[in-house]
């Protein structure tokens, strides 16, 4: 059984809601160059995993299942948004980025890296796969 995420102790877990809305008004806060990526990520991530909950905390939006904690996080910059994978070190791959405990991520540059089939495959892994809890 791998090893689950515990986190750091002084950074507390968002609060789930079954409600997108927080993610929806989340949009408004991120830099306007990047909204269109984190649109379509979203998209592909309530379409890859149902029953998600989600979570905005730490200026990143979180998605999560009951079951298994939080599974994804987005994280948007500048220039990129990265999307964790919050057990991605036990993907079959794993995601390319990230070298400390269970969380991988990609880098994103444009809405059709995001759309690339393994970002796809790494969104259904997440899916099955426990997170930060």
């Amino acid at each position: 059984m791998p090893k689950q995420i515990r986190g750091n102790p002084r950074r507390k877990l968002p609060e789930p809601s079954t409600d997108h809305s927080a993610i929806d008004q989340w949009f408004g806060e991120i830099m306007p160059a990047m909204q269109p990526i984190v649109r379509s990520l979203d998209e592909s991530i309530r379409a890859a995993v149902p029953n998600l909950q989600y979570g905005v905390k730490f200026h990143r939006a979180f998605y999560g299942l009951p079951e298994l904690g939080w599974i994804i996080e987005i994280a948007p910059y500048f220039k990129s948004v990265n999307i964790l994978f919050l057990g991605g070190a036990g993907f079959d791959p794993p995601p390319p980025l990230g070298s400390t405990g269970r969380t991988r991520y990609v880098k994103i540059t444009t809405v059709e890296e995001g759309q690339h089939p393994d970002v796809r495959v790494s969104m259904e892994q997440a899916g099955h796969t426990p997170g930060w809890t």
